[in-house]
């Protein structure tokens, strides 16, 4: 593709797609230039840096979180729906958490989710620092639930290429930490009856219900 005819758009949307497929490791100017069928020099005249690459990418998958009308939803139905939406968005894109540790990222994407945050946690009552308390907290919670599943892409897929069987990898690992957990009561209780290497179904969940509780009875006490 040549310089003139390509977009910056049009390469933020393939480094998208290198990025689920190869993650942060797998992403470099040449294997980019040749999914856009385009020498990699050619990139360099819309996107000057691989770092300016990556944190237009991670911009561009905040506009995939949906942000419900707050005139017409209660405050916790929109942070049960952003939070939602921020969770699944994460998972898809694995190396976005990735990248939190790794590269500055800003941009207007990022900037649309966190002023609608601080609305819905000032329409739910909360006044100066406590909305952004509120907002940071599902923010980190979110975002740290989403480093399991993206840490179980990035360890198969480093596995894969070390030349290993992943598969064999996981399971030796599995079945060395559960002969551990047998030393321990509680655990052992729950090797057996559980997939002992991961969270319960509906932990995410569990802990948005719990922090948005925590929420309405810190207000309710309050007001």
């Amino acid at each position: 593709m040549p310089r003139q005819t390509m977009t910056a758009d049009q390469i933020v949307r393939a480094a998208i797609e290198l990025l689920d497929e190869e993650g942060l490791d797998g992403l470099n100017m040449r294997s980019l230039g040749t999914r856009l069928g385009s020498a990699a020099t050619a990139i360099y005249w819309h996107i000057k840096t691989k770092d300016e690459l990556v944190r237009r990418a991670a911009d561009a998958v905040w506009a995939e979180v949906e942000l419900p009308e707050l005139g017409t939803t209660g405050w916790r139905a929109a942070a049960t729906a952003m939070a939602t939406g921020m969770h699944a968005m994460l998972t898809r894109h694995p190396w976005l958490g990735q990248a939190f540790g790794s590269h500055l990222l800003y941009g207007r994407g990022k900037a649309r989710l966190d002023d609608y945050s601080l609305a819905v946690y000032e329409q739910a009552g909360f006044t100066g620092p406590e909305a952004d308390q509120a907002a940071a907290t599902v923010f980190v919670f979110v975002l740290g639930s989403a480093l399991g599943p993206a840490a179980q892409v990035s360890l198969t897929r480093r596995l894969s290429r070390s030349g290993e069987n992943a598969e064999q990898q996981l399971a030796g690992t599995i079945a060395r930490s559960t002969e551990i957990a047998m030393d321990f009561p509680r655990l052992r209780e729950r090797v057996g009856t559980t997939d002992y290497a991961a969270a319960p179904d509906s932990s995410f969940e569990f802990g948005l219900r719990a922090i948005l509780d925590g929420f309405a009875s810190r207000l309710a006490a309050g007001g």
